[in-house]
């Protein structure tokens, strides 16, 4: 016969026992916290210097990016930054007043013409990596001469390259008593931006060159053009600051230079718009100006040098975009990556995703 065990070591196997599952359930637990851990540093790791997640909020992008794309931008392509500030993780709150020392690590390559970029807002009061991110096109690098004719870019006195994506508005005549419908040029891809003569007559419709060439040949339409702007016409009336002042319009811009480390320029009272932010804001110059006299750091001189590489950027939406042609440059501390994929789309107008787009390549 089995031996039968007394009270007191029955007691001590079943504490035993206890004992036993609680250790397991602990080092369960602490395996799972680990592992929570070391999840959360590669994702800080990786989200810091590799990749990281990014939506479109506005339609200045489209049609190449729509409203709704959820990115993923390298950030090893151009050399990640070290941390600028201390924060909350995975989130826009950071500590006040605190600013890191910090360098950029070496990336694949430089930005090139055309990529499109994720940036720092330059004009946001804030460290630069509490500023807002947006995206544009670079479509200037450093040392390029831009202009802009009539709304056609120049870079370096050749048109600029034309990309499918790109919007811009035209003006759309149709026939007498005929009245363009919305839902029509919505589904060929346009948006009807202002009606000018009540139901019909002339529209201004937002569309890509492709959708303007089909449009042109529907039997109610008469003219399709591009809108542009007079060049005597000064929209900055309405503004309280722009980059432009001194150019008349967003459709036409005199020849520029965007600045490269190392460029001497020459300050005067009619060219010193173009470079204030840059001296005063991005490379933290005293500067006090009388007329077209200048005081830089308590040294007279008519010349700066300029201390980095800057970038002039515009949105594919071009009459939709406010960008470099609004506010100035980007500076190459505030370039934060290379827009890579669309992992995720999603249309808020059908609360649909679009599964066209998903795990697209953004192609410059």
């Amino acid at each position: 016969m089995a031996k039968q065990l007394s009270k007191e070591e029955r007691s001590k196997r079943r504490n035993r026992r206890t004992k036993n599952q609680n250790e397991k359930a602990k080092s369960w637990i602490r395996e799972w916290l680990d592992a929570l851990l070391f999840a959360a540093v590669a994702a800080l790791i990786i989200r810091a210097f590799f990749f990281e997640a990014y939506r479109i909020p506005t339609p200045s992008m489209e049609k190449t990016l729509m409203t709704g794309d959820f990115l993923i931008v390298s950030k090893i392509s151009y050399g990640p930054r070290t941390p600028m500030v201390l924060g909350v993780p995975f989130t826009n709150i950071y500590m006040q007043g605190l600013v890191l020392p910090w360098t950029r690590l070496p990336g694949f390559s430089e930005v090139e013409r055309n990529d499109i970029v994720v940036f720092n807002y330059p004009i946001d009061i804030a460290p630069i990596a509490g500023k807002t991110n947006y995206i544009k096109r670079a479509v200037g690098i450093p040392g390029d001469t831009l202009s802009i004719d009539d709304k056609q870019l120049y870079v370096n006195s050749e048109e600029a390259n034309p990309f499918p994506g790109i919007q811009q508005v035209y003006e759309v005549d149709v026939r007498n008593r005929i009245r363009l419908s919305a839902s029509k040029v919505q589904a060929a891809g346009g948006t009807i931006y202002q009606s000018r003569n009540g139901n019909s007559g002339s529209y201004r419709i937002n569309m890509t060159d492709e959708v303007a060439e089909n449009i042109s040949n529907w039997p109610e339409v008469t003219n399709v053009e591009l809108f542009v702007l007079p060049d005597t016409f000064n929209e900055y009336d309405r503004r309280s600051f722009s980059f432009s002042s001194g150019f008349n319009n967003h459709h036409h811009m005199s020849p520029v230079v965007v600045p490269f480390e190392g460029q001497t320029v020459t300050l005067t009272a009619d060219n010193y718009h173009i470079y204030e932010a840059i001296i005063t804001r991005y490379e933290k110059n005293d500067v006090e100006r009388n007329g077209g006299q200048f005081i830089i750091n308590g040294e007279e001189t008519n010349e700066y040098t300029i201390q980095q590489d800057y970038y002039f950027v515009m949105g594919d939406n071009r009459d939709d975009s406010e960008d470099s042609r609004f506010w100035g440059f980007v500076p190459q501390t505030h370039i934060v990556g290379k827009a890579g994929i669309i992992y995720f789309s999603w249309d808020k107008d059908r609360w649909l995703p679009r599964f066209d787009r998903l795990l697209n390549v953004i192609h410059d």
